[in-house]
């Protein structure tokens, strides 16, 4: 079985700022970092550092993605798959507050010039049963989804950032849908009839977190119904539903410096967890570690830790 992460490559400008710029406002920023990043990079480190072989296909630019490329490369992620263009790589600004917490606008550059040349080449190399993971900052997600659901490839989609575009993608060959309760709202808020839905069951309920997490996973799962479904609640941890089995997990504290890449590491050490044998409970809680941990630490990608420093932390 191999792993397949068909995903963004970008470069993140990270701005450390007081609060985060409102309409109209100039600021200055404290400092500037720039890290290798990307929800599809990230992932694939994540996966790499979870203990388990994957490749990585995509696009970068030509003239600026090189140090993209080399990062990888010593993480130890395959890159045979992934091509350089006569463009700019994708890039990130983004903003991160005192708390950790940040904001993140994308250009998608060579991202957004995936071929569907591109994605037959690539798709001859594997077969029913390895694993695709996919997320929405590249083009052509639908023919790529299209193309692994006819050779029998298990599709797992984390629909980030959402937008219009996850509505035209064939829903029904995701087996396993990761997303956080901002994006769970989206997808199920698609119709009038369906947010007013919602909102009927979570107004007489509490407000916090947890319940709407309640809430959505049980709309998440009456909508699509033959998915596996893990929702991730920040702070309140994650739920995962496959038919009438659901499983939570918390998460684990720790002193927060930068959240930019908590989510890509819980799906990374997730899915990881999974294609080695491990149980749904066993991952969830791989992953809230590595998640953790992550989050204590500056940038995106060179915050993943790797499987032996989540095994042997102390929280």
């Amino acid at each position: 079985m191999k792993i397949l992460n068909f995903g963004s490559l970008n470069i993140d400008y990270v701005y450390s700022v007081e609060h985060f710029l409102r309409g109209g406002e100039t600021l200055s920023s404290d400092r500037l970092d720039i890290f290798c990043g990307g929800k599809g990079l990230n992932q694939s480190v994540a996966l790499k550092k979870s203990g388990i072989e994957v490749y990585h296909a995509g696009a970068l630019g030509e003239s600026d993605g090189a140090f993209l490329l080399d990062f990888l490369d010593e993480t130890g992620v395959n890159l045979e798959f992934v091509r350089k263009l006569p463009m700019k790589s994708g890039h990130a600004i983004i903003q991160k507050n005192p708390e950790g917490q940040n904001c993140i606008m994308l250009y998608g550059g060579a991202n957004q010039n995936i071929e569907r040349s591109q994605v037959d080449a690539v798709l001859e190399h594997f077969e029913e049963g390895d694993f695709i993971v996919l997320q929405n900052e590249i083009s052509e997600i639908g023919y790529i989804m299209e193309k692994a659901h006819e050779k029998g490839l298990r599709i797992v989609l984390n629909p980030s950032p959402m937008d219009s575009k996850i509505f035209t993608y064939p829903l029904d060959y995701v087996e396993l849908l990761i997303l956080n309760e901002i994006e769970a709202g989206d997808l199920l808020s698609s119709t009038i009839e369906n947010a007013a839905k919602i909102d009927a069951e979570i107004k007489p309920k509490s407000t916090g977190l947890q319940a709407q997490g309640d809430v959505l996973i049980k709309q998440l799962s009456s909508r699509f119904r033959h998915m596996k479904i893990l929702l991730t609640l920040g702070d309140d941890g994650s739920i995962y539903r496959d038919a009438d089995t659901i499983i939570k997990q918390g998460i684990y504290r720790v002193d927060v410096v930068d959240t930019t890449a908590a989510g890509d590491t819980f799906t990374g050490f997730f899915i990881g967890a999974i294609a080695e044998g491990k149980s749904e409970k066993e991952a969830l809680e791989l992953a809230a570690k590595a998640a953790s941990i992550s989050v204590s630490r500056q940038g995106a990608a060179p915050s993943i830790p790797d499987k032996k420093e989540v095994l042997s932390w102390d929280f």
